[in-house]
């Protein structure tokens, strides 16, 4: 068990202490002891039972795509918000969860497939558009400071 924590720490940036508390997290959420975590499991998590994005983290913690996340997906997915995690590990999977397709790019699309996620059956085309214009400003005033970085 400790060379497979070793390996855990070096590859995901997680500490031993945080690999064991992760442990048992894992076996709490696994009620069927299946050695991994279904959906149903995940909505265990109150936290997680009304995030509208909820399928898509899943998706992206899911690398091998069997539905199910076993405990090397657990800990890669959750490593990604450890504050021991580097940037651009984070960047690239808030951009995963954004980009629904998985072909590099977010659409109009998938943009409005999210924001209909996101505001439900309030969701309005005057506050669509309401939204879409705020989040173009912040990404023209958080891009324009990044060098090779603009929006058109």
């Amino acid at each position: 068990m400790q060379v497979l924590t070793n390996v855990f720490c070096f590859i995901f940036s997680v500490d031993p202490d945080e690999i064991r508390r992760l442990g048992k997290r894992f076996r709490k959420l696994d009620l069927d002891n299946s050695g991994s975590l279904s959906v149903d499991e995940f909505m265990t998590l109150p936290e997680l039972q009304q995030n509208p994005l909820f399928q898509r983290v899943i998706d992206i913690f899911d690398s091998d795509g069997n539905g199910e996340v076993d405990f090397k997906e657990f800990i890669q997915g959750v490593s990604q918000f450890s504050v021991k995690g580097d940037k651009e590990s984070k960047l690239r999977f808030a951009f995963r969860i954004y980009d629904m397709d998985n072909d590099g790019f977010i659409s109009n699309g998938e943009l409005f497939q999210l924001l209909m996620k996101h505001f439900g059956a309030a969701a309005t085309w005057k506050r669509l558009k309401l939204f879409n214009e705020r989040l173009l400003l912040i990404l023209k005033f958080s891009l324009h400071r990044v060098p090779g970085c603009s929006l058109s």
